[in-house]
């Protein structure tokens, strides 16, 4: 059931967001705030429309919501005046009128939550610059905690906010109580606030933002819709709307609640449905009416996470706006062609489990009557990040879509997005919500999904270990049974899932370490069930009860052996006449010399940043590459749109075709041997090389590299051999006590070997250079992309350093990532990975630090969940740093 807004007095003392526009605002001649409005196109016959409209531009923008508007705005102001925006009602007319208008600044994310610092700063400004009012109130926001684990996040979240330059308060609850006098303090833990946040008027933000695109030269079609999109052979777009054709070089999508439609135009699957989100409004309420009265400032904006709602004061009474679980997706196929200003049928039932908590924590809200209730379409996507940046697989077509916070995000959004268009590459790291984080696999049914929980988790704490269940299994390797039956306790990346720690048979957490009360949010702490109703694990900002268990597998390996399974990695084939000098061309270092040689090599930026990590292992026939699983859709994206046009590479994705099981540990070479005749000593079978090898009776090949920093192998197999090679492998190494380990083991050896991760200290923000990988440049091998950059760069000096830290003072929580780096109470970097080295028994920490902080030995400071702890600069590798293990030159039988 859908109901339609119309016309004005609908929603009387409502905020301006609701206002129609077309009742008075657009018609010809009328002021729109204090910005003149064009004459609406729609009132011009269709042969007008068509004959006054361009036939060419540099970008086309398509959507006039206020992402698609401040992508306008942005390229504009970078210079392309040349640019049109093309929207098929009115601006705001899909999500954007009926937004609440909050500006969230609070965000785990790195990537968006510089996105969001921002879009706030922008709006502050955009004032000033249109002589327009965006209906900015700066009130604050104050977010309760009612838990320990709530308080760790926000302890976790303040260090974050502070690496990227947002203010943040820490505040008792007798605090909250003075600058929130109608909030009941009961049991709540502490609160953080952020002074620079508050709320806007979404209507007003978007007509500032076109008055300042227009006032750059841009132009703005209205009830201009777009009925196809179609690529020329010269590579430009023709975009065909119902008044005319475009000819433009890029195109951008922020098309919101039509997403998916706009990509089925190009043959995209965007990964984007909406979520119905509801809000109530009450009635004025006498308190708030006399705090006006008195001239006191407007209360914050408050969020009990915990319940999961925010509120805020509006017209004199309060609007409330809960995430419940069960909303539904709506939108599935897009809304009809006829919608505006759409809201759907209200649900007050479902949200009154929020309701009653609201009144428990703030009685004045159940004391006014309910004034009007909303439920309208929110953009989400699986992982509830927006989607920014180039399409996959098209050259020159843009995403901004998927915005659950799109007005918080819509000011930052455009601006990377216009950078990305404009100059070839963000400013900022946007692995976080690039388009190609998702892949193939993410269609309707996962949507539905994971869009859904994704909403319904807006508010629960965001642990760093956290796993959700919706959508799984999805992607499974043949031997993930086998996993499973030895206790494995799964992770996802990419769809696939892979162990990330083994219990012990018959393990579970205790009750009451399973969270508080009936309250179903505060027993958000753990995993799902396993199938025999078992829970095996529980998250935590601190040591979990995973902890002692990964560092068995650590142990075991170290002295024994242990099996992997890493199937997810992203995996390809390049071959052709010209495939050794583009892959020179385009990596950083150079690839082996000699057929079953292995280098580790990266794609670099043109500003000498880390985009892409490639292991390339040479064949008689071409180049196997091999790259994070998680970035399987970024990396062939990128590496297909460098391929030369004369047909001379060719490149051809294999990772469901080969499955990779890890063997590595002391013991591996003699569980190795008894299966293949292949002779596996150092000198016929050295670190960094590969052969095709015989494993009983199935064959694989077999490189010698692995990320433990052990002696060990990649067996890289045809898939359908993979439970075969893994029962003859389990069965050879029972003797020598072959145990198999997961994801956190391997991360927590990664870590003592100070190896890199990408988007972590490999990074478009950090150089090659500072991000430490000399080793892997050559200089000497001629041009690559991102070589005179880094020329540059070593005349000029660098901004960062890497640098492995050892931690001091540690009881039960390591650093994790994105921690404060202090000296002598100065902000001088920040930390990149953390976690507990078992093999050499420290907690470690990477960081990227200020060159000046970076020498052997200098004394730093990390603050772990609000908590100072004592840290040193060491020496990169604290295990074997000079690589006896992996190379084997030590007996270590």
């Amino acid at each position: 059931m859908h109901q339609s807004v119309n016309g004005p007095g609908l929603m009387p003392g409502f905020f301006y967001v609701a206002r129609r526009f077309d009742d008075v605002a657009n018609r010809p001649g009328s002021t729109l705030l204090s910005g003149i409005i064009p004459p609406r196109d729609g009132y011009l016959p269709a042969e007008a429309r068509e004959q006054r409209m361009k036939r060419e531009a540099r970008a086309v923008v398509i959507g006039g919501g206020v992402v698609g508007v401040s992508t306008l705005y942005h390229l504009a102001k970078k210079g392309w005046s040349d640019v049109i925006l093309v929207e098929r009602r009115e601006l705001t007319s899909g999500s954007t009128w009926h937004a609440a208008g909050l500006l969230p600044l609070f965000n785990m994310s790195y990537s968006v939550g510089q996105i969001h610092k921002y879009s706030v700063k922008l709006y502050r400004d955009l004032e000033i610059e249109t002589g327009t009012s965006v209906g900015f109130v700066n009130c604050s926001n104050i977010r309760l905690a009612r838990t320990k684990d709530r308080w760790d996040e926000y302890k976790y979240y303040a260090g974050i906010a502070e690496t990227i330059g947002v203010a943040v308060n820490i505040l008792t609850p007798e605090q909250v109580r003075e600058v929130w006098p109608l909030c009941n303090t009961d049991g709540i833990v502490g609160a953080i606030q952020h002074p620079d946040d508050g709320y806007i008027q979404p209507a007003d933000l978007t007509q500032a933002l076109a008055k300042g695109a227009r006032d750059r030269g841009a132009t703005i079609y209205r009830h201009t819709a777009v009925v196809a999109i179609e690529q020329e052979l010269d590579g430009r777009w023709r975009v065909v709307t119902d008044s005319g054709e475009i000819l433009t070089e890029h195109v951008v999508s922020a098309t919101g609640n039509f997403a998916r439609r706009t990509g089925k135009m190009v043959g995209l699957d965007v990964p984007v449905i909406p979520v119905e989100h509801q809000y109530i409004v009450t009635e004025p309420h006498p308190a708030i009416l006399e705090r006006k009265r008195r001239g006191l400032p407007e209360m914050a904006v408050l969020r009990e996470s915990d319940s999961s709602w925010y509120m805020r004061e509006e017209n004199g009474g309060l609007l409330l706006g809960p995430y419940e679980r069960g909303a539904p997706c709506c939108y599935l196929d897009g809304p009809s062609d006829e919608s505006e200003y759409e809201l759907f049928q209200e649900d007050l039932e479902r949200l009154m489990p929020h309701v009653e908590t609201a009144i428990a924590r703030v009685p004045a809200f159940g004391e006014v009557g309910i004034k009007k209730m909303y439920n309208g379409a929110i953009a989400y996507t699986p992982d509830g990040s927006p989607i920014i940046g180039p399409a996959p697989g098209l050259k020159n077509f843009w995403l901004n879509e998927g915005h659950s916070f799109g007005i918080t995000a819509a000011g930052g959004a455009g601006w990377q997005l216009a950078e990305w268009i404009v100059e070839g590459e963000p400013s900022i790291d946007m692995m976080g919500v690039d388009p190609r984080r998702f892949g193939p696999y993410a269609t309707e049914g996962y949507l539905r999904a994971k869009n859904e929980e994704a909403y319904a988790n807006v508010f629960t704490v965001h642990y760093p270990d956290e796993e959700r269940a919706a959508g799984r299994p999805l992607k499974t390797s043949p031997c993930y049974e086998r996993m499973r039956e030895r206790g494995a306790i799964f992770g996802s990346v990419y769809g696939w899932e892979r162990p990330n720690w083994f219990a012990p048979a018959g393990y579970e957490v205790p009750e009451d370490e399973l969270g508080a009360g009936d309250d179903v949010l505060l027993k958000h702490n753990h995993a799902a069930p396993l199938k025999d109703g078992r829970i095996a694990e529980r998250w935590s900002f601190r040591r979990s009860n995973y902890f002692e268990h990964v560092g068995r597998e650590v142990i075991n390996l170290h002295e024994n052996v242990g099996l992997l399974d890493m199937t997810a990695f992203a995996k390809c084939w390049v071959s052709g006449p010209g495939a050794e000098s583009w892959l020179n061309r385009i990596l950083a270092n150079r690839l082996p010399r000699k057929d079953g040689g292995i280098a580790l090599c990266h794609l670099l930026t043109k500003t000498g940043g880390v985009r892409s990590e490639f292991t390339v292992y040479r064949q008689p026939q071409g180049f196997y590459l091999v790259s994070a699983g998680a970035y399987e859709a970024h990396d062939h994206d990128v590496l297909r749109k460098l391929l030369p046009l004369d047909g001379s590479v060719r490149m051809f994705p294999v990772t469901t075709q080969w499955g990779v099981l890890v063997l590595a540990g002391p013991k591996s070479r003699d569980v190795l041997s008894k299966l293949t005749r292949n002779d596996l000593s150092n000198a016929s079978f050295p670190w960094l090389s590969g052969q095709r090898i015989s494993i009983g009776h199935a064959t694989a090949h077999a490189l010698r590299i692995n990320f433990i920093g052990e002696l060990g192998w990649e067996l890289h197999h045809p898939i359908e051999m993979q439970n075969a090679i893994f029962d003859m492998v389990m069965e050879a190494g029972e003797e020598d006590g072959i145990r198999p380990f997961g994801i956190r083991a391997m991360n927590s050896m990664a870590l003592e070997k100070s190896y890199r991760l990408i988007p972590r200290e490999l990074s478009i923000e950090y150089s090659a250079w500072e991000s430490g990988l000399d080793r892997f440049v050559s200089l000497q091998k001629g041009d690559f992309i991102g070589r005179e950059a880094l020329l540059r760069q070593r005349e000029e000096g660098l901004d960062w350093n890497f640098v492995t830290l050892e931690v001091h003072d540690i009881s039960d929580a390591d650093a994790r990532g994105s921690e404060p780096v202090h000296r002598n109470g100065e902000l001088v970097g920040r930390v990149t990975n953390g976690g507990y080295g078992w093999r050499v028994g420290k907690s470690l920490a990477l960081a990227m630090v200020r060159p000046d902080c970076s020498t052997i030995g200098t004394k730093l400071e990390i603050r772990i969940l609000g908590e100072p702890h004592p840290a040193t600069v060491i020496p990169d590798s604290p295990f074997d740093p000079e690589n006896k293990m992996l190379r084997a030159d030590l007996d270590s039988h």
